[in-house]
């Protein structure tokens, strides 16, 4: 009787670490493709919606070229896409580009916002056609740390302009990293160059 009772739980035993193997595989797994969606997701569905949060929208390029240009202006926005600390070591950083019309009555139109990595290359243009953006509306893209092809001297390229006599927008950088229990955050303000 005592083999039968000894070889009872030694079977239990099995199966309990059988179950408990099949259980660890499985969450494994699980948290495995977690990671995979997670890591896979980039910031295009954030960006791809700005100007849906702005409120504007975009023009058709017909109709940019039908319209009187009153003032226009081309803004650099120096941008970091990471910084250097203790010599060599890198701090990656997420930039986001905020264009904010500060006209209370006429809206702006904004005709590119270009974003360039150290050596001056173009890494790409976020948008697609012109987009009309509202009085006092904000317009934001979002440049992840895990981007890294900006480097130290990235660089947005913006350009504007109205149909009628409106006050400047304001263009800048607000560059934001944390990590562990450290964070930084500071903002870089757009010149016009022309």
């Amino acid at each position: 009787m005592q083999k039968q009772e000894g070889k009872a739980v030694d079977i239990t035993k099995r199966s309990f670490m059988s179950f408990l193997w099949r259980f660890i595989a499985i969450f494994l797994c699980l948290l495995f493709h977690i990671g995979l969606i997670s890591c896979s997701t980039s910031e295009k569905p954030l960006n791809s919606k700005a100007v849906e949060r702005a409120g504007g929208k975009y023009i058709p390029k017909a109709d940019i070229e039908k319209m009187t240009k009153v003032a226009d202006q081309r803004i650099y926005v120096p941008v970091y896409a990471h910084i250097y600390y203790g010599g060599d070591m890198i701090y990656d950083l997420t930039t986001t580009l905020s264009i904010r019309n500060t006209d209370s009555k006429h809206p702006i139109y904004i005709s590119s916002a270009r974003y360039y990595n150290t050596p001056g290359n173009l890494i790409r243009d976020f948008l697609e056609s012109s987009v009309l953006l509202p009085p006092m509306a904000t317009l934001d893209y979002v440049v992840s740390e895990r981007e890294r092809t900006g480097g130290s001297g990235a660089n947005f390229v913006v350009e504007w302009f109205s149909t009628d006599q409106v006050s400047e927008p304001i263009v800048e950088s607000v560059m934001i990293g944390t990590s562990g229990q450290q964070g930084i955050s500071f903002v870089s303000e757009g010149k016009v160059v022309k």
